[in-house]
Protein backbone atom coordinates (compact mmCIF):
# COMPACT_ATOMS: atom_id res chain seq x y z
CA UNK A 1 0.00 0.00 0.00
CA UNK A 2 2.81 2.54 0.96
CA UNK A 3 3.96 1.69 -2.74
CA UNK A 4 1.08 3.49 -4.00
CA UNK A 5 1.10 6.34 -2.14
CA UNK A 6 4.63 7.40 -3.27
CA UNK A 7 3.96 10.83 -2.68
CA UNK A 8 2.93 10.95 1.16
CA UNK A 9 6.58 10.18 1.55
CA UNK A 10 7.36 13.85 1.05
CA UNK A 11 6.98 15.41 4.61
CA UNK A 12 6.29 19.18 3.12
CA UNK A 13 3.43 17.73 0.59
CA UNK A 14 2.26 15.90 3.71
CA UNK A 15 2.05 19.33 5.32
CA UNK A 16 0.17 21.36 2.65
CA UNK A 17 -2.56 18.67 1.90
CA UNK A 18 -3.58 18.59 5.47
CA UNK A 19 -3.74 21.82 6.01
CA UNK A 20 -5.98 22.24 2.74
CA UNK A 21 -8.20 20.03 3.91
CA UNK A 22 -9.09 21.68 6.87
CA UNK A 23 -9.03 25.13 5.07
CA UNK A 24 -11.27 24.16 2.75
CA UNK A 25 -13.28 22.24 4.58
CA UNK A 26 -13.94 25.43 6.27
CA UNK A 27 -14.66 26.88 2.62
CA UNK A 28 -16.75 24.96 1.75
CA UNK A 29 -18.88 25.32 4.69
CA UNK A 30 -19.30 29.07 3.82
CA UNK A 31 -20.23 28.18 0.26
CA UNK A 32 -23.63 26.82 1.97
CA UNK A 33 -24.33 29.52 4.20
CA UNK A 34 -23.59 32.32 1.70
CA UNK A 35 -25.55 30.66 -1.06
CA UNK A 36 -28.59 29.88 1.56
CA UNK A 37 -27.96 33.84 3.02
CA UNK A 38 -28.05 35.10 -0.85
CA UNK A 39 -31.12 33.01 -1.41
CA UNK A 40 -32.83 34.57 1.48
CA UNK A 41 -31.66 38.29 1.11
CA UNK A 42 -32.83 38.36 -2.62
CA UNK A 43 -35.95 37.25 -2.47
CA UNK A 44 -35.37 33.60 -4.11
CA UNK A 45 -34.64 35.28 -7.76
CA UNK A 46 -32.20 32.65 -9.56
CA UNK A 47 -30.69 35.44 -11.62
CA UNK A 48 -29.13 37.12 -8.36
CA UNK A 49 -27.51 33.77 -7.28
CA UNK A 50 -26.41 33.13 -11.20
CA UNK A 51 -24.75 36.66 -10.67
CA UNK A 52 -22.50 35.68 -7.66
CA UNK A 53 -20.30 32.99 -10.11
CA UNK A 54 -19.87 36.65 -12.17
CA UNK A 55 -18.54 38.64 -9.25
CA UNK A 56 -16.28 35.61 -8.52
CA UNK A 57 -14.66 35.25 -11.60
CA UNK A 58 -13.94 39.17 -12.90
CA UNK A 59 -11.44 39.51 -10.47
CA UNK A 60 -9.65 36.19 -11.49
CA UNK A 61 -10.18 37.32 -15.27
CA UNK A 62 -8.61 40.57 -13.79
CA UNK A 63 -5.82 39.43 -11.71
CA UNK A 64 -4.91 36.29 -12.66
CA UNK A 65 -2.15 36.57 -15.28
CA UNK A 66 -0.32 38.84 -13.08
CA UNK A 67 -1.01 36.40 -10.55
CA UNK A 68 1.03 33.59 -12.13
CA UNK A 69 3.66 36.39 -13.11
CA UNK A 70 4.25 36.82 -9.33
CA UNK A 71 4.53 32.89 -8.51
CA UNK A 72 7.04 32.59 -10.94
CA UNK A 73 9.17 35.18 -9.92
CA UNK A 74 8.47 34.81 -5.23
CA UNK A 75 8.88 32.35 -3.08
CA UNK A 76 6.02 30.88 -3.71
CA UNK A 77 5.16 29.99 -0.20
CA UNK A 78 4.97 33.28 0.78
CA UNK A 79 2.52 34.16 -1.88
CA UNK A 80 0.29 31.61 -0.62
CA UNK A 81 0.61 32.64 3.02
CA UNK A 82 -0.64 36.57 1.99
CA UNK A 83 -3.13 35.45 -0.25
CA UNK A 84 -4.61 33.08 2.68
CA UNK A 85 -4.97 35.97 4.34
CA UNK A 86 -6.99 37.84 2.03
CA UNK A 87 -9.20 34.96 1.83
CA UNK A 88 -9.73 35.26 5.39
CA UNK A 89 -10.40 38.37 5.51
CA UNK A 90 -13.47 38.02 3.72
CA UNK A 91 -14.46 35.73 5.67
CA UNK A 92 -14.26 38.08 8.58
CA UNK A 93 -16.37 40.50 6.45
CA UNK A 94 -19.11 37.88 5.96
CA UNK A 95 -19.02 37.36 10.13
CA UNK A 96 -19.24 40.40 11.21
CA UNK A 97 -21.81 41.82 8.94
CA UNK A 98 -23.93 38.82 9.66
CA UNK A 99 -23.25 39.18 13.66
CA UNK A 100 -24.59 42.94 12.99
CA UNK A 101 -27.88 41.99 10.83
CA UNK A 102 -26.27 44.42 8.06
CA UNK A 103 -25.87 41.70 5.12
CA UNK A 104 -27.14 42.29 2.12
CA UNK A 105 -26.31 41.09 -1.17
CA UNK A 106 -24.31 43.92 -1.73
CA UNK A 107 -21.92 42.73 0.51
CA UNK A 108 -21.87 38.92 -0.11
CA UNK A 109 -20.79 40.42 -3.63
CA UNK A 110 -18.29 42.28 -2.66
CA UNK A 111 -16.39 39.30 -0.49
CA UNK A 112 -16.88 36.98 -3.34
CA UNK A 113 -14.86 39.59 -5.55
CA UNK A 114 -12.19 40.10 -2.96
CA UNK A 115 -11.80 36.42 -2.25
CA UNK A 116 -11.79 35.92 -6.25
CA UNK A 117 -8.79 38.58 -6.29
CA UNK A 118 -7.27 36.68 -3.30
CA UNK A 119 -7.39 33.66 -5.33
CA UNK A 120 -5.59 34.87 -8.70
CA UNK A 121 -2.68 34.86 -6.89
CA UNK A 122 -3.25 31.71 -4.47
CA UNK A 123 -3.83 28.95 -7.10
CA UNK A 124 -0.96 29.63 -8.98
CA UNK A 125 1.05 29.98 -6.10
CA UNK A 126 -0.16 26.84 -4.58
CA UNK A 127 -0.55 24.45 -8.13
CA UNK A 128 3.04 26.01 -8.71
CA UNK A 129 4.45 24.79 -5.82
CA UNK A 130 3.14 21.32 -5.30
CA UNK A 131 5.64 19.91 -8.03
CA UNK A 132 8.50 21.21 -5.73
CA UNK A 133 7.28 19.08 -2.82
CA UNK A 134 7.53 15.59 -4.91
CA UNK A 135 10.03 13.77 -7.81
CA UNK A 136 8.20 14.30 -11.11
CA UNK A 137 8.00 10.29 -11.22
CA UNK A 138 5.76 11.00 -7.59
CA UNK A 139 3.68 13.77 -9.27
CA UNK A 140 0.95 11.99 -10.95
CA UNK A 141 0.44 10.09 -7.24
CA UNK A 142 0.44 13.51 -5.89
CA UNK A 143 -1.78 14.95 -7.99
CA UNK A 144 -4.35 12.41 -7.21
CA UNK A 145 -3.94 12.29 -3.40
CA UNK A 146 -4.63 16.01 -3.28
CA UNK A 147 -7.40 16.29 -5.65
CA UNK A 148 -9.04 13.32 -3.20
CA UNK A 149 -7.78 15.46 -0.19
CA UNK A 150 -9.99 18.35 -1.95
CA UNK A 151 -12.89 16.36 -2.95
CA UNK A 152 -13.36 14.98 1.26
CA UNK A 153 -13.55 19.14 2.00
CA UNK A 154 -15.86 18.95 -0.54
CA UNK A 155 -17.76 16.33 1.04
CA UNK A 156 -17.13 17.00 4.57
CA UNK A 157 -17.84 20.97 4.27
CA UNK A 158 -21.19 20.88 2.63
CA UNK A 159 -22.79 18.29 4.75
CA UNK A 160 -21.55 19.82 7.87
CA UNK A 161 -22.82 23.54 6.48
CA UNK A 162 -26.04 21.88 6.15
CA UNK A 163 -26.26 20.70 9.52
CA UNK A 164 -25.29 23.53 11.35
CA UNK A 165 -27.07 26.11 9.11
CA UNK A 166 -30.34 24.32 10.18
CA UNK A 167 -29.48 24.41 13.39
CA UNK A 168 -27.69 27.02 14.67
CA UNK A 169 -27.67 29.25 11.15
CA UNK A 170 -24.87 31.11 8.98
CA UNK A 171 -22.75 32.63 11.67
CA UNK A 172 -21.35 29.90 13.50
CA UNK A 173 -20.22 28.88 9.59
CA UNK A 174 -18.35 31.88 9.05
CA UNK A 175 -16.48 31.78 12.46
CA UNK A 176 -15.67 28.09 11.66
CA UNK A 177 -14.19 28.95 7.96
CA UNK A 178 -12.25 31.92 9.88
CA UNK A 179 -10.78 29.56 11.97
CA UNK A 180 -9.91 27.04 9.54
CA UNK A 181 -7.34 29.45 7.73
CA UNK A 182 -5.12 29.01 10.47
CA UNK A 183 -4.65 25.53 9.68
CA UNK A 184 -3.06 26.26 6.10
CA UNK A 185 -1.00 28.78 7.52
CA UNK A 186 0.11 26.54 10.00
CA UNK A 187 1.23 24.34 7.41
CA UNK A 188 3.09 27.30 5.40
CA UNK A 189 5.07 28.24 8.19
CA UNK A 190 6.26 25.09 9.66
CA UNK A 191 7.10 23.87 5.88
CA UNK A 192 10.94 23.57 4.49
CA UNK A 193 11.15 26.71 1.88
CA UNK A 194 10.95 24.87 -1.56
CA UNK A 195 13.08 27.17 -3.52
CA UNK A 196 11.89 28.81 -6.92
CA UNK A 197 13.85 26.92 -9.50
CA UNK A 198 14.12 29.77 -12.22
CA UNK A 199 12.50 33.03 -12.09
CA UNK A 200 11.39 35.28 -15.41
CA UNK A 201 13.99 38.36 -15.92
CA UNK A 202 11.59 40.79 -14.67
CA UNK A 203 7.57 41.47 -14.11
CA UNK A 204 5.64 42.54 -16.79
CA UNK A 205 3.88 42.17 -20.04
CA UNK A 206 6.88 40.09 -21.33
CA UNK A 207 6.85 37.76 -19.02
CA UNK A 208 3.06 37.45 -19.40
CA UNK A 209 3.50 36.89 -23.50
CA UNK A 210 6.09 34.03 -22.84
CA UNK A 211 3.35 32.12 -20.96
CA UNK A 212 0.75 32.83 -23.88
CA UNK A 213 2.91 31.83 -26.50
CA UNK A 214 4.11 28.50 -24.89
CA UNK A 215 0.38 27.88 -24.74
CA UNK A 216 -0.28 28.40 -27.84
CA UNK A 217 2.55 26.34 -29.48
CA UNK A 218 1.52 23.46 -26.95
CA UNK A 219 -2.06 22.37 -28.94
CA UNK A 220 -2.72 19.50 -26.71
CA UNK A 221 -2.67 22.27 -23.79
CA UNK A 222 -4.79 24.91 -25.41
CA UNK A 223 -7.43 22.26 -26.52
CA UNK A 224 -7.55 20.89 -22.86
CA UNK A 225 -8.07 24.35 -21.60
CA UNK A 226 -11.17 25.57 -24.13
CA UNK A 227 -12.97 22.06 -23.56
CA UNK A 228 -12.89 22.81 -20.01
CA UNK A 229 -14.51 26.15 -19.98
CA UNK A 230 -17.18 25.27 -22.87
CA UNK A 231 -18.06 21.92 -20.94
CA UNK A 232 -18.43 23.52 -17.49
CA UNK A 233 -19.70 26.53 -18.92
CA UNK A 234 -22.77 24.74 -20.23
CA UNK A 235 -22.47 22.24 -17.44
CA UNK A 236 -22.33 24.87 -14.56
CA UNK A 237 -25.43 25.38 -12.20
CA UNK A 238 -24.99 24.74 -8.60
CA UNK A 239 -25.52 28.12 -7.78
CA UNK A 240 -29.21 26.57 -8.48
CA UNK A 241 -29.32 24.34 -5.95
CA UNK A 242 -31.12 25.87 -3.49
CA UNK A 243 -33.56 26.09 -6.37
CA UNK A 244 -33.71 21.92 -6.18
CA UNK A 245 -33.75 21.74 -2.88
CA UNK A 246 -36.39 24.16 -1.87
CA UNK A 247 -38.52 23.85 -4.81
CA UNK A 248 -38.28 21.39 -6.32
CA UNK A 249 -36.85 18.11 -4.18
CA UNK A 250 -38.31 19.58 -1.04
CA UNK A 251 -35.38 18.32 1.02
CA UNK A 252 -34.53 22.14 2.92
CA UNK A 253 -31.32 23.62 4.25
CA UNK A 254 -30.14 20.14 5.26
CA UNK A 255 -30.93 18.26 2.35
CA UNK A 256 -28.87 21.20 0.57
CA UNK A 257 -25.79 20.29 2.32
CA UNK A 258 -26.12 16.66 1.32
CA UNK A 259 -26.54 17.64 -2.69
CA UNK A 260 -23.38 19.92 -2.76
CA UNK A 261 -21.89 16.74 -0.81
CA UNK A 262 -22.90 14.48 -3.53
CA UNK A 263 -20.38 15.65 -6.64
CA UNK A 264 -17.50 15.51 -3.77
CA UNK A 265 -18.65 12.09 -3.09
CA UNK A 266 -18.28 10.63 -6.42
CA UNK A 267 -15.26 12.77 -7.11
CA UNK A 268 -13.50 11.74 -3.56
CA UNK A 269 -13.87 7.53 -4.58
CA UNK A 270 -12.86 8.19 -8.25
CA UNK A 271 -10.06 9.76 -6.97
CA UNK A 272 -8.49 7.52 -4.06
CA UNK A 273 -9.02 4.93 -7.23
CA UNK A 274 -6.87 6.38 -9.19
CA UNK A 275 -4.23 7.22 -6.17
CA UNK A 276 -4.09 3.97 -6.06
CA UNK A 277 -3.80 2.80 -9.37
CA UNK A 278 -0.92 3.53 -12.24
CA UNK A 279 -1.15 6.74 -14.02
CA UNK A 280 -3.65 6.85 -16.69
CA UNK A 281 -2.03 6.24 -20.28
CA UNK A 282 -4.42 7.47 -22.48
CA UNK A 283 -5.19 10.49 -21.59
CA UNK A 284 -6.85 12.36 -24.15
CA UNK A 285 -9.73 9.63 -24.88
CA UNK A 286 -9.82 9.41 -20.93
CA UNK A 287 -10.97 13.50 -20.72
CA UNK A 288 -13.11 13.59 -23.36
CA UNK A 289 -14.87 10.57 -22.23
CA UNK A 290 -15.30 11.95 -18.67
CA UNK A 291 -16.54 15.31 -20.03
CA UNK A 292 -19.60 14.03 -21.97
CA UNK A 293 -20.12 11.10 -18.60
CA UNK A 294 -20.02 14.84 -16.85
CA UNK A 295 -22.67 16.54 -19.38
CA UNK A 296 -25.02 13.54 -19.11
CA UNK A 297 -24.87 13.02 -15.45
CA UNK A 298 -25.63 16.67 -15.18
CA UNK A 299 -28.42 16.55 -17.19
CA UNK A 300 -30.08 13.51 -15.70
CA UNK A 301 -29.96 15.47 -12.24
CA UNK A 302 -31.68 18.73 -14.11
CA UNK A 303 -34.40 15.91 -14.67
CA UNK A 304 -34.70 14.40 -11.57
CA UNK A 305 -37.58 14.72 -8.88
CA UNK A 306 -36.48 12.00 -6.85
CA UNK A 307 -33.66 12.97 -3.86
CA UNK A 308 -31.82 9.71 -4.05
CA UNK A 309 -31.47 9.86 -8.29
CA UNK A 310 -30.45 13.66 -8.00
CA UNK A 311 -28.34 12.52 -5.55
CA UNK A 312 -26.20 9.67 -7.94
CA UNK A 313 -26.33 11.71 -10.55
CA UNK A 314 -24.40 14.36 -9.03
CA UNK A 315 -22.13 12.15 -7.50
CA UNK A 316 -21.56 10.40 -10.88
CA UNK A 317 -20.59 14.22 -12.52
CA UNK A 318 -18.04 14.44 -9.51
CA UNK A 319 -16.62 11.44 -10.09
CA UNK A 320 -16.24 12.14 -14.10
CA UNK A 321 -15.42 15.68 -13.70
CA UNK A 322 -12.45 14.50 -10.94
CA UNK A 323 -11.13 11.93 -13.55
CA UNK A 324 -10.74 14.74 -16.29
CA UNK A 325 -9.27 16.98 -13.90
CA UNK A 326 -6.51 14.85 -12.77
CA UNK A 327 -5.26 13.76 -16.07
CA UNK A 328 -5.79 17.29 -17.34
CA UNK A 329 -3.51 19.15 -14.00
CA UNK A 330 -1.01 16.11 -14.52
CA UNK A 331 -0.72 16.74 -18.70
CA UNK A 332 -0.15 20.93 -17.35
CA UNK A 333 2.63 20.18 -15.26
CA UNK A 334 4.64 17.58 -16.80
CA UNK A 335 4.46 19.30 -20.13
CA UNK A 336 4.80 22.84 -18.82
CA UNK A 337 8.76 23.80 -17.56
CA UNK A 338 9.08 24.87 -13.80
CA UNK A 339 10.05 28.39 -14.76
CA UNK A 340 6.03 28.78 -16.53
CA UNK A 341 3.76 26.98 -13.89
CA UNK A 342 2.38 29.73 -12.26
CA UNK A 343 1.61 31.46 -15.56
CA UNK A 344 0.76 28.98 -17.01
CA UNK A 345 -1.95 27.48 -14.28
CA UNK A 346 -2.85 31.47 -13.97
CA UNK A 347 -3.75 30.87 -17.84
CA UNK A 348 -5.74 27.35 -16.51
CA UNK A 349 -7.91 28.92 -14.45
CA UNK A 350 -8.91 32.07 -16.37
CA UNK A 351 -10.59 28.95 -18.59
CA UNK A 352 -11.71 26.77 -15.55
CA UNK A 353 -13.11 28.94 -13.29
CA UNK A 354 -14.37 31.81 -16.33
CA UNK A 355 -16.43 28.67 -17.67
CA UNK A 356 -18.34 27.70 -14.68
CA UNK A 357 -19.02 31.01 -12.98
CA UNK A 358 -20.14 32.67 -16.62
CA UNK A 359 -22.00 29.26 -16.92
CA UNK A 360 -23.85 29.95 -13.79
CA UNK A 361 -24.46 33.55 -14.45
CA UNK A 362 -26.09 31.77 -17.92
CA UNK A 363 -27.72 29.16 -15.83
CA UNK A 364 -29.49 31.91 -13.95
CA UNK A 365 -30.69 33.88 -16.62
CA UNK A 366 -32.38 30.23 -18.45
CA UNK A 367 -33.73 29.46 -14.97
CA UNK A 368 -35.57 32.84 -14.67
CA UNK A 369 -36.91 32.78 -17.73
CA UNK A 370 -37.48 28.94 -18.32
CA UNK A 371 -36.64 27.07 -14.62
CA UNK A 372 -34.32 25.72 -13.50
CA UNK A 373 -35.25 22.03 -14.61
CA UNK A 374 -34.71 23.15 -18.39
CA UNK A 375 -31.55 25.00 -17.18
CA UNK A 376 -29.60 22.88 -15.99
CA UNK A 377 -30.70 19.92 -18.62
CA UNK A 378 -30.24 21.63 -21.44
CA UNK A 379 -26.46 22.53 -20.05
CA UNK A 380 -26.00 19.03 -19.15
CA UNK A 381 -26.57 17.28 -23.11
CA UNK A 382 -24.72 20.87 -24.66
CA UNK A 383 -22.07 19.80 -22.71
CA UNK A 384 -21.78 15.88 -23.58
CA UNK A 385 -22.61 17.18 -27.19
CA UNK A 386 -19.49 19.37 -27.19
CA UNK A 387 -17.59 16.75 -25.76
CA UNK A 388 -18.44 14.65 -28.82
CA UNK A 389 -17.75 17.38 -31.13
CA UNK A 390 -14.18 18.00 -30.02
CA UNK A 391 -13.46 13.92 -30.44
CA UNK A 392 -14.76 14.09 -33.72
CA UNK A 393 -12.98 17.23 -35.02
CA UNK A 394 -9.49 17.16 -32.60
CA UNK A 395 -7.82 13.34 -33.47
CA UNK A 396 -4.75 14.30 -31.90
CA UNK A 397 -6.48 15.04 -28.47
CA UNK A 398 -8.18 11.79 -28.90
CA UNK A 399 -5.55 9.98 -29.51
CA UNK A 400 -3.30 11.49 -26.82
CA UNK A 401 -1.48 9.36 -24.33
CA UNK A 402 1.54 9.06 -22.66
CA UNK A 403 5.09 7.70 -24.90
CA UNK A 404 6.85 4.68 -22.96
CA UNK A 405 9.87 6.04 -21.31
CA UNK A 406 12.90 6.01 -23.44
CA UNK A 407 15.30 2.63 -22.26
Amino acid sequence: MAARFTALRSRDFRLLCLGQLVSLTGSQMQQVAVIWQLYEVTHHDPLALGALGLFRVVPVVLFALGGGVVADAVDRRKLMLASQLGLGLASVVLAVATREHAMSASIIYATAALAGAASAFEIPARQALLPQLVTLEELPNALSIYTTAWQMAQIGGPALGGVVLARWGVLPIYLLDVGSFFAVIGSLVLMKSAPVMAKPSALGLAAVLEGLHFMWKTPVLLALMLLDFVGTFFGGSLLLMPIFADQLLHVGKSGLGLLYAAQPIGAALVGGFMSSRPAVKRQGLTVLSMVALYGIAIAGFGASRYFPIAFVCLAISGGADTASMVVRQTLRQVLTPDSLRGRMTSINIIFAMGGPQLGEVEAGALARAFGAPLAVGSGGLICAVVALAVAAAAPGLRRYRTEPAAG
